[in-house]
Formats: C-alpha cells, sequence, structure tokens
C-alpha cells in the first residue's frame, strides 16, 4: 500500500517534503600521527554541543516546572542538570588526558644504554664461569 492510498483512506491531504541531504555526522578519517588530534577535536565538539542543547533543554523544562508547578517536572529538570554537569567534567577529563598524552614524549628518557657483550658463546661461558668460580 503507498502513501498515497494511505492518505486516500484516512481522507488527509498528502504533504510531500523533499529530503534535505545529511550533513555526515564523522569527521573524515586521516591515517596517521593526526588521528589522535582529529578524534580529540571530534570528541571535543561533541562534548560542547551536548552541553549546548542540555542547556536549551534545562531552560524549556525549567519553565515547564515553574508553570506546571509538578514535582515529575522538577525531577526532570533536576536530572537534566546533573547529567549536563556530568558532561562537561567529561571535558575536562578530556582536556587533562589530552595534556598527558602530549606531556609523555618530554618526559621519556633521552638516552638508553645497554650493556651488550660482544663475542662467541664460548668467550661468554668463559666469562660467566669466572664469574661463578670467583664469586664462591
Amino acid at each position: 500500500m503507498s502513501t498515497k492510498s494511505i492518505d486516500d483512506a484516512l481522507g488527509v491531504e498528502s504533504q510531500e517534503q523533499e529530503l534535505l541531504p545529511r550533513k555526515p555526522s564523522t569527521p573524515v578519517i586521516k591515517k596517521g600521527e593526526k588521528d589522535v588530534d582529529t578524534d580529540y577535536e571530534y570528541q571535543r565538539q561533541n562534548f560542547y554541543n551536548l552541553i549546548e542543547r542540555g542547556s536549551d533543554a534545562i531552560e524549556g523544562i525549567l519553565e515547564v516546572a515553574r508553570e506546571s508547578e509538578h514535582p515529575r517536572s522538577y525531577e526532570v529538570a533536576g536530572n537534566l542538570i546533573k547529567q549536563v554537569a556530568e558532561v562537561t567534567e567529561k571535558l575536562g577529563q578530556l582536556q587533562t588526558r589530552m595534556k598527558q598524552l602530549k606531556e609523555v614524549p618530554n618526559s621519556a628518557p633521552k638516552n638508553v644504554t645497554n650493556a651488550l657483550f660482544v663475542g662467541s658463546t664460548a668467550e661468554l661461558q668463559k666469562m660467566l664461569k669466572g664469574k661463578v668460580d670467583g664469586g664462591e
């Protein structure tokens, strides 16, 4: 059954809507060192969007709560405020983690010295045997 026949059966006028092309919600993934920065920026932008939408929703639900004076609407407003606060806290944690990731290369040791033995296995065995015999 098509949309037109459903509209006819219900006696309603069909309203055709032109669908707009959907903007991709994920960034183009780039290979290499920039992945971390791209992911960070994407996550950061999503947190900002969630906080903004949450703030708008808080304003709306507080208006509804004031007008209705219903306890449930105040409860919903309280939960929404808590959720926006949690997202804001996650944004701060994201900043902290990113700073830590960027500091790791600077705090790594600059010179690494490895003690290596250059010689044959027979020489190594003699050397080790000498240490064992001399050490006892």
